[in-house]
């Protein structure tokens, strides 16, 4: 009998795998299977980043850490993700390369520089236009070993002199923002190289009185793992702490090297040694080290849109109505706006109308992720400069996010807002908004709560849920949580709302409790969930639980899931499905009950423990039949997907589903509904 828990990184790299396969599906555009390449890869670096780097430091602390699910030791997880992780680029490369020799056929041809017969025109093309802009250093007592900046790639050479035989490192970095990466052939029109290559193949003439024995391009990835609020001083500017942070974070430990190309055992010995890392923190690469070129390969492609998805554009919701007040609309009954099948544009307006509205007195809002150009944040300014209490908690502690946050957050103190930057030891992911009025003496609030961030590009890329309500028990609740974060507290309970960290864990273990209970009297029992990533052991333990009692369960998870679905006697009545399309699956719904006594909610926390315990998280209830209704369609046609489900059986692994059913691609689905209305 399998186990019915899985290991957290484990889980993750199998989530990076269902991208990697979309980049291998034949009947995904060629142009679009980049994406999937490119996104593999920087999910990758983002994971040694931060999930590698973690671990690697509880591998220096005295004490024995264990994943409390599979009671791996931190080591034993470390070990265990660098062998699949040399699996998977494995694959990485051959679907590269395969993509390479496909889009050559629609005339963009990316060659190496050892697939060039005419050697002399690229050199004198290096010569004049790169070898002035390179900037080499060669390592010895008073040139030290360079600071290699986090993930750029870098040409590494073993040199010899005629006087010595004693190898020597040269290092050349490749990155510039004068030269393209992508550098046209002079004379051949569509072929090109890699600027990094063009460097590495003349890298002699760089290094002139030296003989090389091996190079090599390299790229190094360093941890990104900082505790914030392990580091933070009360007697500082939270802010500039913040940036100064950011600093530091550039300049952390390397935690792993990808290299290209031949280099001795001693220069390999030598490089492994400044960088601090072991040889299994190595991986060799036969493909180029970082694929952002890919979207310039696209560009070149744009007019033929056969090598892209169908353009689609998010649609006019139903839910309101052209030149009337959104405030006024949303008063008349709840409205729920479904990215990015549905634009946001009814938000912005609500918050630009909240902005002019003389009867409103204050906005309150959580921001985490901001779109560069944002909206947002200018009707916020403009409201703050018409006189609103304007309140918004800026969390600083976004991640890779800050220095964005950072700059939003000073314009918006510039502008006359009240700023608030997040809480000791709990982050701030709850996406919640909250605008009052004052009419006739009366008090009245407009609440929106949502399952993404305020950020009008990734609307469009991402599948969310926006619930906006004049629901005076939610608007009551919602007041309560911004005034607890004022005062730097967390609220403690709610009748309505749930909010972590106190009161959202303990009312969905609640909430499955009852199920189990009618389970146990022999009556149906049902939970639906979708989320991004399950770990959460003590909901883990309890969906266990309500699946030996006979609860029926259906969970839709996009990533990392600890649970393992099948396992007999176990997890016999749950199924897990992941699904990775077009669109990058984001929203949140659980549901508790069968149809007649169903309770609906959106949420902006995922059932990890980071979320459920260690930040603010706000989950909103769905009162309304309509849009009950609605969340139960999502729901449905995305349980239903046989094109890009994939089904977790009892091994942990995830299968595309195969059925008699017509095939149905949810995402597009929910688009062509949103285009037929």
């Amino acid at each position: 009998m399998g186990s019915e828990y899985m290991n957290r990184e484990l889980s993750w790299l199998k989530f990076n795998e269902r991208v990697l396969e979309e980049a291998e599906d034949k009947s995904v555009p060629l142009c679009e299977r980049f994406t999937f390449v490119s996104i593999y890869q920087t999910n990758l670096d983002e994971f040694f980043m931060v999930r590698v780097g973690s671990l690697y430091d509880q591998t220096l602390l005295p004490q024995d850490i264990r994943d409390n699910k599979t009671q791996m030791s931190s080591q034993e997880q470390i070990d265990a993700i660098l062998e699949e992780v040399r699996k998977l680029n494995k694959r990485k490369e051959k679907v590269y390369q395969k993509l390479i020799e496909k889009v050559a056929k629609e005339g963009v041809r990316l060659y190496r520089m050892d697939q060039i017969e005419d050697e002399k025109k690229m050199e004198r093309f290096f010569q004049s236009e790169i070898l002035p802009l390179i900037s080499p250093t060669v390592v010895g007592r008073r040139q030290p070993f360079p600071f290699l900046k986090n993930n750029e790639i870098y040409a590494v050479v073993s040199l010899t002199t005629k006087s010595s035989k004693k190898v020597r490192l040269g290092i050349v970095p490749c990155a510039s923002n004068i030269f393209q990466r992508m550098i046209e052939i002079p004379g051949e029109k569509g072929s090109y190289v890699l600027g990094e290559d063009l460097i590495l193949h003349f890298v002699s003439k760089v290094f002139p009185g030296y003989k090389i024995q091996g190079k090599a391009l390299i790229r190094v990835t360093r941890n990104a793992d900082i505790d914030a609020d392990a580091l933070y001083d009360e007697d500082l500017d939270y802010r500039e702490f913040m940036a100064d942070l950011m600093k530091q974070r550039r300049k952390l430990a390397p935690i792993r090297l990808e290299m290209s190309g031949d280099l001795d055992i001693g220069s390999m010995l030598m490089l492994d040694n400044y960088l601090g890392l072991e040889e299994k923190y190595v991986f060799h690469s036969e493909v180029p080290l970082d694929f952002s070129f890919v979207f310039q390969i696209q560009d070149m492609l744009r007019k033929n849109e056969s090598l892209f998805y169908e353009k689609r554009t998010p649609q006019k919701s139903p839910m309101f109505r052209d030149g009337r007040s959104i405030i006024e609309q949303i008063k008349e009954g709840d409205k729920l706006l479904s990215y990015p099948y549905e634009s946001i544009r009814p938000f912005l307006r609500l918050l630009t109308e909240a902005a002019e509205d003389e009867n409103v007195v204050s906005i309150k809002m959580t921001l985490y992720r901001l779109a560069k150009q944002s909206k947002v944040i200018e009707a916020l300014v403009e409201a703050a400069e018409n006189g609103k209490e304007v309140v918004v908690l800026v969390e600083l502690r976004a991640r890779f996010d800050e220095e964005n946050n950072i700059e939003w957050s000073r314009r918006l103190e510039n502008a006359g807002c009240q700023v608030i930057y997040g809480l000791d030891g709990y982050k701030v992911h709850s996406k919640l908004c909250l605008i009052t009025r004052k009419t006739d003496k009366q008090f009245e609030c407009i609440t929106q709560i949502g399952t993404g961030n305020y950020n009008e590009k990734t609307s469009r890329l991402y599948t969310d849920l926006s619930l906006m309500t004049a629901n005076t028990d939610i608007g009551i609740e919602a007041a309560k949580v911004f005034r607890a974060l004022a005062k730097g507290e967390v609220v403690e309970d709610m009748q309505h709302l749930l909010v972590a960290p106190h009161c959202l864990q303990n009312r969905v273990l609640d909430m499955m409790d009852e199920e189990i209970e009618h389970a146990k009297k022999g009556e149906p029992a049902y939970i639906g969930i979708k989320m991004n990533s399950l770990t959460d052991k003590k909901i883990i333990d309890k969906l266990i639980e309500a699946s030996c009692a006979g609860v029926k369960i259906e969970m839709i998870i996009r990533g990392i899931c600890c649970l393992v679905a099948g396992v007999k006697g176990k997890t016999e009545n749950i199924r897990i499905i992941s699904i990775v399309g077009r669109f990058l699956e984001h929203s949140r719904i659980y549901m508790f009950g069968t149809k007649e006594r169903r309770k609906y909610y959106i949420a902006s926390a995922d059932f990890m423990t980071r979320n459920t315990v260690k930040r603010v998280e706000v989950a909103s209830p769905v009162y309304d039949p309509a849009i009950q209704e609605k969340l139960e369609y999502i729901f449905d046609t995305m349980n239903r997907d046989n094109q890009k489900a994939r089904e977790m059986h009892e091994d942990g692994m995830y299968y595309r589903v195969h059925n008699d059913e017509e095939p149905l691609n949810s995402q597009e689905r929910l688009y062509e509904d949103a285009y037929n209305r």
